[in-house]
C-alpha cells in the first residue's frame, strides 16, 4: 500500500507479516493481519519483554503522533515508548497504556532528540501470568518527509577497481545520455595518454535502467599503477595493470575462514584487529558447543559439535552450507593437481595466516579440515536412531542481536534433526577429504572415508528426510526437498576416491547421469549435481573415457551458455535480470567457476577472458560503481551484516575482514532495511528499483549485504584461478 510521506513506521499494518519488527523474550506471529505475541509470565519489569521497530528518524523540536490499535487476552498495563534504541534510551514519549479488548490509542509529543536510531517499542513485560498481546495499524507521523534513498555512485565511468592482468581483457562501462560513440582516453600517472578510441553504444541496460556505452582498452598491456579512463567529461577511479592483481586477494579470501572459526581463539598476530576468545567451547556465558542437546522431540542425547566455521552473520553452523564451502576449498586445492596453469605454492604450507602453518600440510587443507572435523561431529552415533545420518544444523534457540561476540552468546544451542541433504553433504565432502588428506594424514583420511560410506548407507536407508522449512527461529532453515542432486554428487565423490563399482552404478542410475546438472542460475548449496559433474570431468578416476568425455562436454556446454548470457550484458557478467537474488554475487562466482573449468579442460582463451571480465562486475564495473569485496577498490562494501564485524553499530567492533564478499543486489529486498530504503512506496504495490540498484551497504540489510562461508568459498576458488593467469 502507499505510505504517507511523513510516516516513519515500516510495515505498520503488518501487510508483510512481521517484517521490520523485533521481539525480545516473546514469540511473535502474524495473525489475521496483526502482530501477536505470546508474552511469558513471571517477568518483573515492562522492559523484560519488548516488541518494537528500530531505525526511526526523530528531529528535535518537531511534533509527532503515535497511534496504534492493541488488545490483550487479559487486562494488563503496558508502556508505549518512542526512544533511543541505544543507551541512554532517552524517551521523548513514555506512556502507560491499559489494554483489554482492542482499542485505538493516539499520543502526540514533541521530540527532544535528533537521531536516526530511534525506536518505537511496546514494553509488555512485568506481569505474573502469561498472556497474548496483539497490535495493528501502528503509525508514527511527523517531522520531515523521509527523503528518497539515492546511492552515491561516483564517476559515470565504471572500471574494475582492483585492476586488470596485463594480457587479459580490459573493458569498462560508461553511463551516458549520448547515443553516438564518444571518445575515450586511458591515462597513466594522470597526464600521460597511453590509449584512446571511441565507445560502443549499448542502449539501455535492462539490469540497471541506465543508458550505457562500453569501452575495450585491452591493448593497454604495460604493468603500472594509477591508470585512469576518461570519457564524456568524467574520469574513473584509479586502477592497476598488474600480473599480481589478484595475489593478495587469493590469500585474504581464504583468511576470511580463519577469522570465522568457531571453537578456537583468534590471535592478533595472525589477524590484527580481529583477536577474540574462543566462541562456543562451553565457557559461560556460552551454552555450547561441547555438549549440545537435540532439539526438543529430536532425540535424548548430546553431541560435541565444537569447531567449524560460523556460517554467516550469525553464530549458526549448517552442514549443507558448510558442505559446499568445504568442497570449494578442497576443489581449489585439487585444481593445483589437475589444471595446466597453476601456482600451487600459493596454497601450500606456510602460504596462509593459519595457526597450523609449518606442519607439512598445505595451509588450505589445514583450513578446510577445521570445518571437516565439525561436519564429522554432526554425524549421528552408531547407537542412536538414524545412526550415520548427519544433523542438519546447530544454532541458538532464539535470534540474537548485533553486535555479539561469539564468546558472549548466552543462548542455549540445539542440534536440529538429521536430514538426507546434510547426510549426503557429509558423504560427499568426507569422500573428497579421504583422497586429499591421504598423503598427509592417512588415519584422518581413513576416518573420513569410513564416515562417507556410513553416511551414504544411511542416506540410502532414509532417502526422504527433509529439513523443516519453518524451522527459522534462531537460524535459517536451509531446507531442500529435492535431494537427487545430492545423491549424484556423493556417489561421484565416493567413486572418484574408491573406484568401486557400486558408486558408479549409483551414478548411472541417477537421472543426472544423462540429465542437465548445470542450472541456468548456476550451482548452489541447494543444487549440487554440478559439483559431481565438475569432478568427474577433471579429477583422475577409473571413469571410462567415453563417460569422462561426456562429462567434459557438458561442462563446456554450460560454460558456453553462461558466456552467451554475459555477451548480452553491457556490464559484461553472466547474470540475467532474473538472477539478482539473495547472494547474487555467488550466482555470478559459481558460474565463473564453471567457465574457468572449461578453460582448464580446453585451453580456449575465450573462457579465461570470460572469467576475468566477469570479475570486473564484482570489483566496481557495475551500476553502483562499488566493489563488493571489503578492502578491494577505492569504493568498496564495508558494512556487511555480521554479529562479529559490526563496526557500523559499535566503533569498538571491527569491520568485516579484507576479502569478505557481500551477497549483492537482491530484487526480493527480503529485509526491512532494504525495503525501507529502496522500495518506492509512492506506487501501489510498492516497487523495487532496477535489479543492480537493489543493494545497500548497511549492516541491517542481511538480504543484500550479508557475508557467508559459501559465498567466500566461491570467491576464493575463482580468485585463485584468476591469480594463476598472471603469465598470460
Amino acid at each position: 500500500m502507499r505510505q504517507a510521506p511523513r510516516e516513519k513506521i515500516f510495515n505498520g499494518d503488518f501487510g508483510e507479516g512481521t517484517d521490520g519488527w523485533f521481539a525480545a523474550n516473546a514469540r511473535v506471529s502474524s495473525v489475521d493481519g496483526k502482530l501477536c505475541a505470546d508474552v511469558p509470565g513471571d517477568t518483573h519489569h515492562p522492559y523484560d519483554v519488548v516488541i518494537g521497530q528500530n531505525d526511526i528518524p526523530l528531529q528535535k523540536g518537531r511534533t509527532y503522533t503515535l497511534s496504534f490499535s492493541a488488545s490483550a487476552s487479559q487486562p494488563v498495563r503496558v508502556k508505549a515508548q518512542v526512544q533511543l534504541s541505544d543507551p541512554p534510551f532517552t524517551a521523548p514519549l513514555s506512556q502507560d497504556v491499559t489494554l483489554g479488548a482492542e482499542q485505538r490509542h493516539t499520543f502526540t509529543f514533541t521530540s527532544d532528540i535528533d537521531t536516526d536510531r530511534g525506536q518505537v517499542a511496546f514494553q509488555i513485560g512485568g506481569n505474573p501470568a502469561a498472556w497474548v498481546f496483539c497490535v495493528d495499524d501502528v503509525s508514527l507521523i511527523g517531522g520531515d518527509p523521509l527523503p528518497p534513498y539515492v546511492p552515491d555512485t561516483g564517476s559515470r565511468v565504471r572500471v574494475n577497481q582492483v585492476g586488470y592482468l596485463p594480457f587479459g581483457p580490459k573493458h569498462a562501462t560508461i553511463v551516458t545520455d549520448a547515443t553516438d560513440p564518444i571518445p575515450w582516453q586511458v591515462n597513466h600517472d594522470a597526464d600521460i595518454a597511453v590509449a584512446s578510441g571511441t565507445s560502443t553504444p549499448r542502449g539501455v541496460d535492462t539490469s540497471s535502467g541506465q543508458q550505457v556505452h562500453t569501452v575495450d582498452f585491452s591493448g593497454v598491456t604495460e604493468a603500472g599503477t594509477g591508470y585512469t579512463l576518461s570519457a564524456d567529461g568524467e574520469t574513473s577511479v584509479p586502477f592497476d595493470v598488474s600480473a599480481t592483481a589478484y595475489d593478495r586477494l587469493r590469500s585474504d579470501a581464504l583468511h576470511f575462514f580463519y577469522v570465522q572459526r568457531s571453537g578456537i581463539p583468534i590471535h592478533d598476530a595472525l589477524a590484527p584487529g580481529y583477536a577474540r576468545p574462543a566462541g562456543h567451547v562451553g565457557v559461560a556465558p556460552n551454552m555450547g558447543d561441547t555438549s549440545v542437546p537435540c532439539q526438543p522431540g529430536g532425540g535424548d542425547y548430546r553431541l560435541d559439535v565444537r569447531g567449524g566455521w560460523y556460517d554467516a552473520g550469525d553464530h549458526g553452523k549448517y552442514v549443507v552450507n558448510g558442505g559446499i564451502a568445504t568442497y570449494q576449498l578442497f576443489s581449489q586445492f585439487e585444481r593445483t593437481r589437475t589444471a595446466p596453469v597453476v601456482h600451487p605454492e600459493a596454497l601450500g604450507d606456510g602460504s596462509l595466516r593459519v595457526p597450523e602453518r609449518g606442519n607439512g600440510v598445505p595451509d588450505i587443507l589445514d583450513e578446510a579440515r577445521w570445518e571437516m572435523e565439525f561436519l564429522l561431529r554432526m554425524q549421528v552415533p552408531a547407537d542412536r536412531p538414524l545412526a550415520g545420518m548427519a544433523h542438519h544444523k546447530v544454532h541458538d534457540d532464539e535470534w540474537t542481536g548485533l553486535p555479539l561476540a561469539p564468546d558472549q552468546d548466552p543462548r542455549p544451542r540445539q542440534l536440529h534433526p538429521p536430514s538426507t541433504a546434510a547426510t549426503l553433504n557429509l558423504a560427499a565432502t568426507a569422500a573428497q577429504a579421504a583422497r586429499l588428506y591421504e598423503p598427509f594424514d592417512r588415519d584422518f583420511a581413513e576416518r573420513c572415508l569410513t564416515a562417507a560410506r556410513t553416511a551414504w548407507t544411511a542416506a540410502q536407508a532414509h532417502p526422504a528426510i527433509f529439513a523443516d522449512n519453518t524451522d527459522t527461529t534462531g537460524g535459517g532453515p536451509y531446507d531442500d526437498a529435492q535431494v537427487g542432486d545430492e545423491f549424484y554428487w556423493a556417489a561421484a565423490e565416493l567413486f572418484i576416491t574408491s573406484g568401486e563399482q557400486t558408486y558408479l552404478d549409483a551414478l548411472r542410475d541417477s537421472p543426472y547421469w544423462t540429465g542437465e546438472t548445470f542450472p541456468p542460475s548456476g550451482f548452489s548449496w541447494k543444487d549440487v549435481a554440478a559439483l559431481g559433474r565438475l569432478d568427474l570431468a577433471t579429477v583422475p578416476s577409473p571413469l571410462p573415457d567415453a563417460d569422462r568425455d561426456a562429462a567434459r562436454a557438458s561442462v563446456q556446454a554450460a560454460a558456453d551458455r553462461y558466456l552467451e548470457t554475459a555477451r548480452d550484458q553491457a556490464y559484461g557478467m553472466p547474470l540475467s535480470e532474473d538472477e539478482y537474488v539473495w547472494g547474487s554475487n555467488s550466482v555470478l562466482l559459481n558460474k565463473l567457476a564453471v567457465i574457468a573449468t572449461a578453460y582448464d579442460l580446453t585451453g580456449d582463451q575465450r573462457y579465461r577472458d570470460g572469467v576475468l571480465e566477469g570479475l570486473d562486475y564484482l570489483f566496481g564495473r557495475n551500476a553502483l560503481n562499488l566493489s563488493y569485496v571489503t578492502g578491494y577498490g577505492e569504493r568498496h562494501a564495508h558494512n556487511q551484516h555480521s554479529r562479529l564485524y559490526a563496526h557500523q553499530l559499535d566503533p569498538a567492533s571491527p569491520t568485516p575482514p579484507a576479502g569478505s564478499v557481500a551477497g549483492g543486489p537482491n530484487t526480493g529486498l527480503e529485509d526491512p532495511r532494504a525495503k525501507r530504503l529502496l522500495l518506492d512506496r509512492t506506487v501501489d504495490p510498492p516497487k523495487p528499483p532496477e535489479p543492480q540498484f537493489c543493494y545497500v551497504d548497511d549492516i541491517q540489510s542481511w538480504s543484500t549485504n550479508e557475508i557467508t562461508i559459501n559465498w567466500n568459498s566461491a570467491q576464493s576458488w575463482v580468485i585463485s584461478f584468476a591469480a594463476d593467469q598472471r603469465d598470460g
